[in-house]
Formats: C-alpha cells, sequence, structure tokens
C-alpha cells in the first residue's frame, strides 16, 4: 500500500487518538507524526526525531496499535521511524495547523458560556494589571481555557508586552531544577520581570508546599508591581484541594471568571471554523450531526469531526451524517462513555480490573491499590455519566462530593504523565461501552 493510504489511515487513527488523550500530550508526542508505509501487516509510523520514536514505542505502541487495528488488520505492528523532510512533507495531503499562533483571540468562538472570560482575557492583553488582576479562569476538561490563554500570549507579544506562558507542572519542575542546581537567582528572575504570568493548570500546585511559597512570593511580587496574571483551573480556587489559604486568597483578589459548556448553536460554529481551518468542506447536516452528538467538551467535539472527515477520505465515500456516525461508533468504547451507563456497571468494571470487589470501593479501605480504583471508577463516572457529584459520592459510602472532586482532579493530572494509567482507562472504557 502506498504513503498516501498509509497517511489516510494514520489521519483517521489520529483523529481518534485525539480524543483519547489530552491536548498538551497530542501536541507533544502525535501531532508531528505522519503515515509513511503500510506493507502486509506492518505499519510504518514517521516522527520528528529518536526520542519522540522511543517516547512512542515504550508507551504508546498499545494504544496505537489497538486504534490501528479498528482500521486495518487484527495482527498489525507497528514501527517507528525517523522521518525525513521529503518523507513528511509528501506524507501530509491534508493541512494540519502548525504551532500555538492557531489558538489566538480570532480563533475563539464567543458565546453565552465564555463571553465574560474571553473580554477578561482580551483586557488582560491589551492592558495588563490594569483591570483584572490576577485573572483566573476555570471550567471543565477542552472548554477553552487553554485556547484563552495562547490568545492572551500572543495578542501581548504583538503589542510588546513581555509574556510568559507555563504549565504549573513546568513551573513546579523549573522550580525544583532551580534548587537542585543550585540557580534559583535565575529562576526568580526569569518569572518576575514579566509583564504577564500566564499558568495553565494551576491547581497543579497544590498540596505541593515548596511549589506553593515559591508561586506565592512570585505571585506577590509580580502583583504589587502592577504585572498581569492570568491562571487557569478546572475548578475555581476555594475547590482546589489542599490549597494554601494564602494562595486562595490571592486568587480571588481580581476576577474569577468560569467557562460553561457550549450551547448546540456555539458547537456548529466551533465545527464550522475547525472545517475551514482544514480546508474541508462539510456538509451542514453533518456539523449539525456531530454537534448534537458532542455536548461537553470542545477537544472531543473537534477530534470527532477530524476522525469523520479522516474516515472519508480513507474510504473514499462522501462524507453523510450516515458515514459520520458509523466513524465515530467505531470509537464508541474508547472514547467518553455514554450517558446511560450505570454506576454499578463502572464501578464492577474497575473493581475487576483491579482484582477487587465493588465493596471494596464503596468501603474504607484506604491501601494505595483500592484508593486508587475508588478515585478512578469516581473520574470515569463523572466523565463519561450524567452522575452529580453528590450522586457519585453517595455510591462510594456517602462520600463528600469534595472528596470527589479531588479523585478528579487527581485521576485527570495523573493521566497527563502516566502511560500506565491512561491504558487502565482506555482498556476500562473500552470493556464496558454499550454493545452496538
Amino acid at each position: 500500500m502506498g504513503a498516501s493510504s498509509a497517511q489516510e489511515i494514520w489521519e483517521a487513527a489520529l483523529g481518534e487518538l485525539q480524543v483519547q488523550v489530552t491536548r498538551s500530550y497530542y501536541r507533544t508526542w502525535l501531532e508531528k507524526t505522519t503515515g509513511l508505509s503500510y506493507e502486509d501487516n506492518q505499519f510504518v509510523i514517521g516522527v520528528p526525531n529518536a526520542f519522540v520514536a522511543e517516547y512512542l514505542n515504550q508507551n504508546q505502541r498499545s494504544l496505537i496499535e489497538k486504534t490501528l487495528i479498528g482500521l486495518t488488520r487484527p495482527d498489525i505492528k507497528v514501527l517507528f521511524r525517523v522521518a525525513s523532510a521529503r518523507e513528511t512533507t509528501a506524507s501530509a495531503p491534508t493541512a494540519r495547523p502548525k504551532g500555538e499562533a492557531r489558538y489566538t483571540f480570532d480563533s475563539f468562538v464567543v458565546s453565552n458560556s465564555n463571553r465574560l472570560a474571553y473580554a477578561a482575557a482580551l483586557g488582560a492583553a491589551e492592558d495588563p494589571g490594569r483591570g483584572y488582576n490576577p485573572l483566573f479562569l476555570y471550567g471543565g476538561v477542552g472548554l477553552g481555557k487553554t485556547h484563552l490563554l495562547h490568545a492572551v500570549y500572543h495578542a501581548a507579544r504583538a503589542n510588546n508586552f513581555r509574556a510568559l506562558y507555563v504549565s504549573a507542572e513546568q513551573f513546579t519542575n523549573e522550580f525544583v531544577s532551580a534548587i537542585r542546581e543550585k540557580s534559583t537567582e535565575e529562576f526568580r528572575s526569569k518569572f518576575r520581570t514579566v509583564d504577564i504570568l500566564l499558568i495553565d493548570d494551576i491547581q497543579f500546585i497544590s498540596g505541593k508546599e515548596q511549589t506553593e511559597e515559591s508561586f506565592f512570593h512570585t505571585f506577590n511580587e509580580l502583583h504589587n508591581a502592577n504585572r498581569q496574571i492570568v491562571m487557569t483551573s478546572d475548578c475555581p480556587p476555594k475547590s482546589m484541594p489542599r490549597l494554601g489559604a494564602r494562595l486562595c486568597s490571592r486568587f480571588e483578589w481580581g476576577l474569577v471568571a468560569d467557562i460553561k459548556p457550549p450551547d448546540f448553536d456555539t458547537r456548529l460554529s466551533i465545527l464550522q471554523a475547525k472545517a475551514e481551518q482544514e480546508k474541508t468542506e462539510v456538509p451542514l447536516d453533518v456539523l449539525e450531526f456531530i454537534a448534537q452528538r458532542i455536548q461537553q467538551n470542545i477537544r472531543e467535539l473537534e477530534g470527532s469531526l477530524h476522525r469523520a472527515i479522516a474516515y472519508a477520505r480513507l474510504f473514499r465515500a462522501l462524507l453523510t451524517p450516515e458515514l459520520a456516525a458509523r466513524a465515530l461508533e467505531d470509537i464508541a468504547g474508547k472514547g467518553p462513555m455514554s450517558a446511560s451507563l450505570t454506576p454499578e456497571r463502572v464501578i464492577k468494571a474497575v473493581a475487576q480490573s483491579f482484582q477487587l470487589t465493588p465493596d471494596d470501593l464503596k468501603g474504607r479501605k484506604r491501601d494505595r491499590t483500592t484508593a486508587l480504583a475508588r478515585q478512578l471508577a469516581m473520574y470515569l463516572l463523572k466523565e463519561g455519566t450524567s452522575c452529580s457529584l453528590a450522586q457519585i459520592g453517595l455510591e462510594f459510602g456517602k462520600r463528600d462530593h469534595s472528596t470527589v472532586t479531588h479523585a478528579v482532579q487527581k485521576i485527570a493530572a495523573e493521566m497527563d504523565n502516566d502511560p500506565y494509567l491512561r491504558r487502565k482507562v482506555f482498556d476500562i472504557r473500552q470493556g464496558i461501552s454499550p454493545a452496538k
């Protein structure tokens, strides 16, 4: 099979993988990959360098092969190879966006669900430190928080402000390295001499006492100098578990703005913008079908469109709502779960996966394995069903909703850095997906 066919298969696979992993993970490890060849049962994936090849081979081979099996054959074997510039160009018939500059204010779809957050972010970029400072944006996974953060960064740089964007994890890692290498002065200079500091997923520092202390002083110095601070989180400051009272108070000094899931018209607008970005004409009824099917997560919404487009190209078929349904049904057990799943089914599946019983998860055992299984079950119920936090807490022995919130945040954060946990979640989801 030729390179173009291999790339078409890989485009379809990427559409599925984009739903499976976080946006930052996808950008780091998968976005610059290509499908080079598919001969017999061997599928060759082109990667930008040897480091990516080694990482994917060690950590994501199983997930990638499972994804490709649905598009090729059961005995598919994956090989990762560093691609030449010529191979990369030849194997990329569709233009995937390059670089973070695509996350701008112009490409952000504004609606009632995010209007306040958008306006506040725009104000922070145009006149840093003069309006709401700090600006704290929070909302669920995949709703556009990181998009707005990058938009502030690019607009500020265009206005000749010194802007620095980092994730809270990166801030933590650099702080630890600075202590180890005795370069704390360089660390302080880097983070305290900018006009705008942008911190993504600030909840990551919660409970890390030394990191919190360092960020506390960084925050104070920037705020006292009227330098703008913008942060994102998956929850408001008061709901961040184990966050110190001093930081919690400071996070609320300015404006705390939430981003809610988009309504149908907004989801449709997002899909239309995404199709235009990919330079692909998609019938309106197809966009409407996807907008009706995917309601809570913009990342999943965009990934589903990508999957449908790639699926149509792969099979050289007209993109219709029926074809889009088939494309998305193929990953029904690998993406977010159906709202029809019951808590009993999820708890039973998780317990079996960890060789425990449902009563273990609902009881008071606190050993490491049981605690992880319990938190993972809470995460799956929150992400894959319509159960409220209070309802989930009741399923686990009348636990408080704050316990559920902590569990969901912990699993979501650890999945970014733990391939084993991601595979565990993937396998459980696959096992409990509703029968077709």
